[in-house]
């Protein structure tokens, strides 16, 4: 039974903590996005983050009815630098380098994307 265990444990925390990694903690995906900068926001209850919104020139599809709506891309922001450069310039035209992931952690922000770094800000 003592052999079990000492074999077992650490199998069982490698498995949970790959898992951990792989659903909070890992890069699903990189990529950039570009579009007018709708807002960027301080906010939060518990674990105050960075939030921001493009919208993407073109229109979707909505999920519901026949209707149009613009593309909006929703962000966290990993850095107040960048957070600062994007709160002076709302209404400008940015092209934003984003890292996308499984799922979010309340310290890391409200959605799967965190902005990086800021590829390209230009009034258009």
């Amino acid at each position: 039974m003592k052999k079990v265990l000492l074999i077992g444990l650490p199998i069982l925390f490698l498995i949970l903590g790959g898992w951990l990694y792989m659903r909070y903690f890992f890069v699903f995906g990189e990529g950039v996005k570009s579009g007018y900068l709708n807002y960027a926001v301080y906010k939060g209850d518990l674990f105050k983050t960075y939030e921001g919104k493009l919208i993407q020139e073109g229109f979707a599809k909505t999920t519901t009815g026949n209707g149009m709506q613009s593309n909006e891309f929703e962000f966290s922001i990993e850095d107040k630098k960048i957070f600062k450069q994007l709160e002076v310039n709302s209404g400008k035209y940015f092209d934003l380098h984003y890292k996308e992931y499984h799922n979010t952690v309340p310290w890391r922000g409200n959605t799967v994307y965190i902005v990086d770094s800021i590829v390209n800000m230009r009034e258009k």
